[in-house]
C-alpha cells in the first residue's frame, strides 16, 4: 500500500488512542510489525497545543517514519494552522480526527461530531490538504448513527479534497465502542474510492483481520484496543496475511521479558512520577484475562517506585501465574 511517497509493506496499521499510543508503545508496535503507528490527536488550539500534554504526545524524529501525527478540531484554519506545525514538527503524515466519539471532543464539534456536518468535513480536509505538503488521511466512523450511514459520501468529498487513505470505524458516532462493529459500510467506501481504505473496528486476530479483508476489500487493517494487550498483533496478523501460518505465541518468560522492557521504555519517557502511575494501566491490559493476576495488580498498582513494579512482574512471571493465559485472541476462525 503507498500512502503518498511512503510505501507501507505491513497490511496491519495501529490505531491512534488516547492515553494508549505514546511514542514508547508506537515504537515497540513497529519493532514487532505495524505498517505505521499514529500519534495520539493533538488538540488543533493552539493554546492546548503548546501544553505540557499536547508536546508528549507529538511526534518526533525518534519515530520511525513515516511519522504519523494525528490532529482534532472543527476549524478548518485552526485544523490548517495545526498541521504546518505538526509538519514543522517533524510529522510526515497528518490525519485528521473524524472517528473519535468522546463526550469531550464531540461537545465541540470536533472528532466523529464532524460526520453529522459533511460540508464542514469537507472544508476541513480540504484547509489541510491545501495547508501541507505531506499526505492527509482521515480516519472517521460509519455516519452520526446507524441510520445515517454517511461515510461513503464524505470519504468521496475528502477524495476530491486531495485526501490520501481513509480509515473506517465500523461504528458510529452514536454506538461508541458499544456492539460489534459492522463492515458494510467499508465495504461501499472501498468500492467508491481510488485511493487506500483501511478497515478498523474490533480487528483483534489474524484470522479477524482476514476475514475482515476479504468481506470488504479493503487494502489493510487497523488495530486499536486488542494491541493494547498484545502489542506484536500488528506483526502477527501481517504474517498471517502473508503465509497462512500463525506465528507462535510468546513464551511465558518472552511475555515477560517484552512487558519489562516496555516499562522500561515507558519510565524513561515519562519519568518515574508520571511513569510508575501510568503503567498501572498499561499492566492491567497486558495481564487481563491471565489466572491469579486481579490479585496480583491490587497489589502492584500499591507500588511506589519503578523499580518495585518491575521486580513485581518478574516475580509474577517467574512464578507461572502467567503460565495459562487466555489464549482466545489466537483462534482462528
Amino acid at each position: 500500500m503507498k500512502i503518498g511517497p511512503f510505501n507501507i509493506s505491513s497490511r496491519a496499521l495501529l490505531a491512534p488512542m488516547a492515553g494508549a499510543t505514546d511514542r514508547p508503545f508506537r515504537e515497540l508496535c513497529r519493532r514487532y510489525g505495524a505498517g505505521y503507528a499514529v500519534s495520539e490527536m493533538i488538540a488543533s488550539n493552539p493554546r492546548l497545543r503548546a501544553s505540557r500534554k499536547s508536546a508528549r504526545r507529538a511526534v518526533s524524529d525518534r519515530d520511525a517514519e513515516p511519522r504519523v501525527l494525528q490532529i482534532v478540531g472543527a476549524d478548518p484554519a485552526t485544523m490548517a494552522d495545526a498541521a504546518r506545525h505538526g509538519v514543522d514538527q517533524g510529522a510526515q503524515i497528518i490525519d485528521i480526527n473524524m472517528g473519535c466519539p468522546a463526550k469531550k471532543v464531540c461537545n465541540t464539534m470536533a472528532g466523529s461530531a464532524l460526520m453529522a456536518d459533511e460540508d464542514l468535513a469537507t472544508r476541513i480536509v480540504a484547509a489541510v490538504c491545501a495547508a501541507v505538503t505531506v499526505p492527509v488521511t482521515v480516519k472517521m466512523r460509519t455516519g452520526p448513527t446507524p441510520q445515517r450511514r454517511n461515510a461513503t459520501a464524505i470519504a468521496r468529498a475528502a477524495q476530491e479534497a486531495g485526501a490520501a487513505m481513509i480509515v473506517v470505524h465500523g461504528r458510529s458516532r452514536a454506538c461508541g465502542f458499544r456492539g460489534d462493529a459492522s463492515y458494510e459500510t467499508v465495504a461501499e467506501v472501498k468500492a467508491a474510492l481510488n485511493i487506500p481504505v483501511v478497515a478498523n473496528g474490533d480487528i483483534d486476530s489474524p484470522a479477524k483481520a482476514r476475514a475482515v479483508l476479504e468481506f470488504t476489500g479493503a487494502d489493510a487493517v487497523m488495530v486499536g484496543r486488542a494491541a493494547l494487550a498484545r502489542p506484536w498483533l500488528c506483526g502477527e496478523i501481517d504474517h498471517f496475511l502473508a503465509t497462512g501460518e500463525l506465528l507462535p505465541e510468546p513464551s511465558r518468560d518472552e511475555f515477560g521479558r517484552r512487558v519489562g522492557e516496555h516499562l522500561l521504555a515507558h519510565y524513561q519517557f515519562h519519568g518515574e512520577y508520571d511513569g510508575l502511575r501510568t503503567a498501572r494501566k498499561r499492566v492491567g491490559w497486558y495481564l487481563a484475562g491471565m489466572p491469579e493476576a486481579t490479585g496480583f495488580i491490587a497489589t502492584f498498582n500499591l507500588l511506589e517506585s519503578a523499580a518495585a513494579q518491575l521486580e513485581a512482574l518478574e516475580d509474577f512471571f517467574a512464578s507461572g501465574a502467567a503460565s495459562a493465559r487466555n489464549t482466545t485472541w489466537r483462534k482462528a476462525a
